[in-house]
């Protein structure tokens, strides 16, 4: 390094000599000027990041700071990788859900299942199913009526209705509906897949897909969730706006869409919260990959405002558009012949790997803006 950089020392000492009086002048011009001061300061600071090695010293250069950062994202990624293997030897397989099951030939074990994932106040009458030894076929068979008195003696209308309305869906459909993350990726892989690639890197054409194509089933949902009716906060009301599914409000359609428009990955983060019960880590996985996007969305909107470059928007938009739609099509075409495993990689990579790729790039993203004030 010293051998490399000797000549050019020589060459600028040669200049000095030669041009004395023109090079003081220009080193004046350059003091009484604010904006190459600041270029230069910034330009040093840049330059001392990136040498590895302080001059003549075996050492790290300690203004780099990477070391901290890069072991924030080791634990990080050491955190991501148990929890994915604890994931795998725990959960039952995928072909073992109720949601690919008859719920005609539902054991007693697992209509007590279906019951408590209708919510914590279902655990109530988990003993009295038990004691009855109710199957599916005998599921199938009960009425409000039934429910009402013993042996059952659901005496919360409220509760009597829930059940109700869950079990004509099971009739409707034959089986479980999903009612959870891995349930609904067991049923829809390829949509699953698709939204979370589209929530990532399109929020905004991701829930465009969902009220366009998927509105009873996800979306009706997921807009009651994260923008709920404010009219009664009971414990029943709550049991009952998210098993109705009715029509959004002017209301909520008024809060869905301001939040739509400048904070997407808010509605992600808002969605992944009601679900921390359900899913622990995974939720908070998606919650702090939400954050950590909108951060750099931020980011994103700041180096256009600060290039003066808003009449590129309309174009950066139909490109995005564009992109996004070229790779949906391409993975519904390539979908059958992708193998199973691969998917599930991709799935599993999105959901915990990303967010520690988001940091890393919030942090460079924080120091170049770090660079461009000085």
């Amino acid at each position: 390094m010293t051998l490399s950089r000797a000549p050019a020392l020589r060459f600028l000492d040669a200049i000095e000599k030669l041009f004395p009086d023109a090079i003081r002048m220009r080193y004046e011009d350059i003091q009484h000027n604010n904006d190459i001061v600041q270029s230069l300061a910034a330009f040093q600071k840049y330059g001392n990041d990136q040498v590895p090695l302080a001059p003549n010293t075996g050492r790290v250069n300690p203004q780099r700071g990477g070391g901290f950062f890069s072991g924030v994202l080791t634990a990080l990624t050491g955190v991501a990788v148990v929890l994915l293997v604890y994931h795998w030897s725990s959960r039952e397989s995928e072909h073992d859900l109720l949601v690919h099951k008859a719920v005609a030939k539902w054991t007693a074990e697992e209509v007590v299942l279906w019951l408590e994932q209708l919510g914590p106040w279902a655990s109530l009458y988990r003993d009295r199913f038990l004691a009855e030894r109710v199957n599916g076929r005998l599921l199938l068979t009960l009425t409000e009526e039934e429910f009402s008195r013993a042996p059952y003696t659901i005496e919360n209308s409220s509760h009597r209705r829930a059940i109700l309305l869950e079990l004509e869906r099971v009739k409707a459909l034959g089986v479980k509906p999903p009612q959870n993350l891995w349930e609904y990726k067991a049923v829809n892989p390829g949509r699953s897949l698709f939204l979370l690639y589209a929530l990532k890197s399109s929020p905004r054409l991701g829930l465009l897909y969902l009220y366009l194509f998927d509105y009873t089933d996800t979306f009706l949902p997921f807009i009651h969730t994260i923008c709920p009716l404010q009219e009664d906060s009971s414990g029943e009301d709550t049991i009952t706006r998210l098993l109705d599914l009715r029509e959004p409000t002017w209301k909520q359609w008024r809060e869905f869409l301001v939040k739509y428009s400048l904070l997407p990955y808010q509605l992600i983060a808002e969605f992944a919260w009601d679900w921390l019960e359900v899913h622990y880590w995974t939720s908070r996985f998606l919650i702090v990959n939400a954050m950590l996007l909108s951060v750099l969305e931020l980011f994103s909107f700041w180096r256009i405002w600060s290039r003066s470059e808003l009449k590129t928007v309309p174009q950066r938009m139909w490109s995005h558009f564009w992109k996004v739609s070229t790779q949906g099509l391409f993975v519904a075409m390539f979908w059958p012949l992708i193998p199973q495993f691969v998917c599930n990689c991709l799935f599993y990579w999105a959901l915990y790997f990303n967010p520690i790729i988001n940091i890393d790039l919030v942090v460079k993203e924080v120091r170049r803006l770090e660079t461009q004030v000085l």
